[in-house]
């Protein structure tokens, strides 16, 4: 039985606790993960307390950190995550991006020593709804993308986000990776034993594969593009991208390292965050009404299918949002059993049967 969005966001919010993480941080991370699955992004929420708890115990994670900023000018900051899990860094970061936006206009704050952060579209939304624009991208903990004609796994799902406001509650929020789907997608289906589509995966010998444990059996997941007959060359050159903004601007270690997510007590991963005021160019107020304006005329555009209408990036999230807080968050019953099974081992209260 689906779990409503708020016993969803406690029992996260309790693990996190029961895994030595500070309680203003916990519920603020416990916010981040429910409202992945909340939105229906359940590649980014409470699939990932398996992961997560891996990682802690194999002393990758330190929960009871609190990130820092350092190198502050009136346009930029650094912040450090202290080798913690990647959402309260990254909230931070943001936070103080969104802050240095609306003093001077401007906000670049990248991220270092940090592990997975959860949905980029959560931080690209929070410069929404200062009235900003937002834009976020991350490094990734797995390599499993191989470079278009490569054989070999140099990249991983390297996320993007990019947020803009216009008509109120309905932003412009495009959150992707620059794999043809995320890591988390592919996860999931595993959790199920189910098969995957055809295009994610390829094998040690670039075979199609729909087996979602392809890539612990030497395959790859696909860039972008799937081929590069589909230009999946585009995909490449994104992810490219997402680790020079993320690693090389922060100081993280970059993915081609060898010594990526091999150091002693952190995964150093890197994230980039970016909050632009509309108001240094023009009246803010236009700028959304343009914003609103043009996403509108797109969804006015005539569909191929009249019961599949065209939609912006945002819109399928906060309908997914919409439904999930009437009918409750799903979570499928091989994944409720690993949850369960870490909160008992953690000694956190379990309540998503209640």
């Amino acid at each position: 039985m689906p779990a409503s969005y708020a016993t969803h966001r406690r029992q996260l919010e309790l693990i996190l606790r029961a895994w030595g993480m500070a309680e203003p941080i916990a519920a603020d991370t416990a916010e981040i993960m429910s409202w992945a699955d909340l939105h229906g992004i359940d590649t980014h929420g409470i699939s990932m307390v398996p992961p997560y708890d891996e990682r802690r115990r194999a002393g990758k994670i330190d929960m009871s950190v609190v990130p820092t900023v350092s190198r502050h000018t009136p346009v930029s900051a650094l912040v450090d995550g202290g080798g913690g899990l990647g959402h309260p860094a990254a909230r931070l970061a943001m936070a103080t991006a969104i802050e240095k936006a609306k003093t001077i206009g401007v906000g670049i704050v990248p991220v270092r020593n940090s592990a997975h952060f959860g949905a980029c579209g959560f931080y690209a939304l929070m410069a929404v709804e200062a009235g900003l624009i937002g834009m976020v991208t991350t490094s990734a903990s797995g390599i499993q993308v191989a470079p278009t004609h490569g054989a070999q796994a140099r990249l991983g799902t390297d996320p993007i986000a990019f947020g803009a406001p216009g008509k109120p509650g309905e932003p412009f929020l495009l959150d992707m990776a620059t794999t043809t789907v995320a890591a988390g997608k592919i996860r999931n289906k595993a959790n199920e034993n189910l098969p995957t589509p055809p295009g994610w995966l390829v094998t040690a010998d670039g075979k199609p594969s729909t087996d979602p444990r392809e890539v612990s059996k030497g395959g790859f997941m696909t860039p972008l593009g799937g081929t590069p007959d589909g230009s999946s060359h585009k995909g490449y050159g994104l992810a490219a991208m997402v680790n020079i903004l993320s690693s090389a601007l922060s100081g993280a270690t970059m993915v081609t390292d060898p010594v990526h997510t091999k150091k002693a007590g952190t995964m150093d991963i890197g994230h980039f965050m970016l909050a632009i005021d509309p108001g240094l160019f023009r009246d803010a107020g236009d700028f959304r009404a343009d914003v609103a304006s043009f996403c509108d005329t797109l969804r006015a555009t005539k569909p191929v299918d009249p019961g599949k209408p065209v939609q912006v990036a945002g819109d399928p999230e906060r309908r997914t949002a919409a439904l999930r807080r009437e009918t409750g968050i799903p979570v499928g019953p091989g994944l409720l059993a690993k949850v369960r099974d870490v909160a008992r081992h953690s000694n956190a209260e379990w309540i998503m049967d209640g």
